[in-house]
Order: C-alpha cells, then sequence, then structure tokens
C-alpha cells in the first residue's frame, strides 16, 4: 500500500465490485467468442437508451438471446460482457422500447443503482459506459472512416486505415478539502436546493492526481491544497458516461474561499458538526448526496473520522 493512501475497511461502492470474467482470453479466438451466443445458458440483460430493464423483482432483466430477439426485435447494439457463475453474458440495447405490458420497466440509472444488487450494479455500469463509448466512436478518429465492432465490443477496428480504437474512461479527482474540524462543499446551481457536494474535475493531460486534486480546488473555490498532504481513499466506477472518480482527502494550506462561479454556485466550510447533522438528515439547509456517490462515502468517512 502507498503511504499516499488510506485503508479503508468498508463495502465496496456502488457500481465496483464486479462478479464478472470479462474473457480476455476468449475474445482473441473469434470462433470461440461467435460460439457463446449459441449456448443454451447465454443471457442477455437489456437496455433502451442507456437505462438499464428492471424486472417484477426488482433486479435486472436477464433474457435468453433468443427470447430478446424473439421479444423486442434485433437489438441495436449487442455486446459480450464476459462470464458470469459459468454462464456468457451479453448486454443489449433495445431499438425500441418495449410495450407498456411487457414486465420490464427502464429506471433511471442512479435510482436503480440504489435498488440493484451490488454486483448488479457493477454489471449495469459496465454494460452502459461500454454502450455509450461504442454509440460515440462510429467513425474512426485516425482517418474518419466508419469502423467496426470487434472482440465483443472490447474494441472498434476501422476498415480504412486498420486502426484499433479501444474503449477509455475518463479520469477525475473528487476532494474533500479539509481544515481542522471543517470540510469544504460546493454546489451548483443545477442541483436541487441544499445540496452540498465535495468538489470534482477531471485530470488534465501531463498531471498526477494530486497536481490535479491542487488546481481543481484553487480554480473553483481559491482554497490552496497541501500537495504533499493529499491521500488516496478509493475510487468509482461512474458510467455517465464513463469516468473514474479518484477519491482524495486534502488538506489545506490557505482556507480563504473564493468561488469561480463559472464552476460553482457556492462553496463553503462545514463543521464535522454540521455535517454530522447533514448525514442524520436534522441540517435544517443542507443536504449531502446520496449513498450512491463517492462524495457521500467521503464524506461518511472525514465524520467518522477515518480520513
Amino acid at each position: 500500500m502507498s503511504d499516499r493512501s488510506v485503508l479503508i475497511n468498508r463495502p465496496p461502492l456502488v457500481f465496483a465490485g464486479s462478479p464478472l470474467d470479462r474473457g480476455e482470453r476468449l475474445r482473441r479466438d473469434a470462433a470461440k467468442l461467435a460460439a457463446q451466443a449459441d449456448r443454451e445458458n447465454a443471457w442477455t440483460m437489456v437496455l433502451f437508451r442507456g437505462l438499464p430493464g428492471i424486472a417484477e423483482g426488482s433486479g435486472l432483466a436477464w433474457l435468453k438471446l433468443d427470447e430478446c430477439e424473439r421479444l423486442y426485435g434485433p437489438a441495436l447494439m449487442q455486446l459480450y460482457l464476459g462470464e458470469l457463475r459459468g454462464d456468457p453474458v451479453f448486454a443489449s440495447e433495445l431499438a425500441q422500447e418495449p410495450p407498456a405490458e411487457a414486465a420490464i420497466a427502464f429506471m433511471d440509472a442512479r435510482q436503480a443503482a440504489m435498488a440493484l444488487s451490488q454486483s448488479e450494479a457493477a454489471i449495469f455500469a459496465h454494460a452502459k459506459a461500454l454502450l455509450a463509448w461504442h454509440d460515440r466512436h462510429g467513425f474512426c478518429a485516425n482517418c474518419g472512416q466508419a469502423t467496426e465492432v470487434v472482440s465483443g465490443g472490447a474494441k472498434r477496428v476501422c476498415g480504412g486505415c486498420e486502426a484499433e480504437h479501444f474503449p477509455r474512461v475518463d479520469p477525475v479527482v473528487i476532494m474533500l478539502a479539509i481544515d481542522g474540524e471543517n470540510c469544504l462543499l460546493g454546489r451548483q446551481a443545477s442541483w436541487p436546493p441544499g445540496m452540498w457536494s465535495a468538489l470534482a474535475g477531471f485530470v488534465e493531460p501531463a498531471e498526477t492526481i494530486e497536481e490535479a486534486c491542487a488546481r481543481e480546488l484553487q480554480e473553483e473555490s481559491g482554497v490552496i491544497a497541501d500537495i504533499a498532504a493529499i491521500r488516496y481513499v478509493m475510487t468509482q466506477p461512474w458510467p455517465f458516461p464513463s469516468s473514474l472518480m479518484m477519491g482524495l482527502v486534502a488538506p489545506v494550506t490557505h482556507a480563504t474561499v473564493t468561488v469561480d462561479e463559472n464552476e460553482l454556485e457556492d462553496a463553503r466550510w462545514f463543521s464535522r458538526d454540521e455535517v454530522r447533522a447533514m448525514l442524520e438528515g436534522r441540517h435544517p439547509e443542507a443536504q449531502v448526496p446520496p449513498s450512491v456517490a463517492i462524495a457521500r462515502r467521503l464524506i461518511e468517512l472525514w465524520s467518522d473520522g477515518e480520513i
């Protein structure tokens, strides 16, 4: 364990903890990969416009591949996700929403994540992020020609220059700045009234995560972090559309807040007692993000004195 990390003994975050064997070796053999769809124990989860299909029992709606096509027609896109307890599993993006009488409902992704089991939320995140990447990469960034899905969806290959394109994730730092018994939270105007969260931003080229953390804090709030004291806490896959949230705790050397109003509506320091009241729903005007978000976990850990 790096001396810049913090050991946390808590359950995995939502969207983490996938039980899938993603089948890297299998994907190298086109014939064996194609045969997975013909196995009797092959299953697919269904999505429509990125929303997960939920069965009546509130879990993911799993269908046999032939059943999915028979009921809902050819999929807009179908990807091989891997193997789950010996069964090949796929993700099918439906071309049209099933009729109202179908036993599948499509739920808001964040709401679904809180209702699904840990493993199903992680499988859904994998499928959603992968389908979103394919939706945006139909053409080659090198020559502009159309690209083709290969390896069951693990990459695309250009039909013109033969360039290979692989799914990417966007690294994001999300940090809880602390100053003694206070932590810094910000809010955006588009959020629900009273919602406050940890500050966050994308990592830029040629930056370490510590440098990105310090830069984003200073740009958005004017606060200056002690870059040598920044510590890694945990990460969370975030399929909106495909980010890796890297949670940090950042002690500061300069605590005066000067908000960049192009980035935030407001930012302010909250005491540990105020944060505990927010977590318990007792604060008269402020609340923290729901349990689906890594920001809440960072806030909980700091409130409990674990980071």
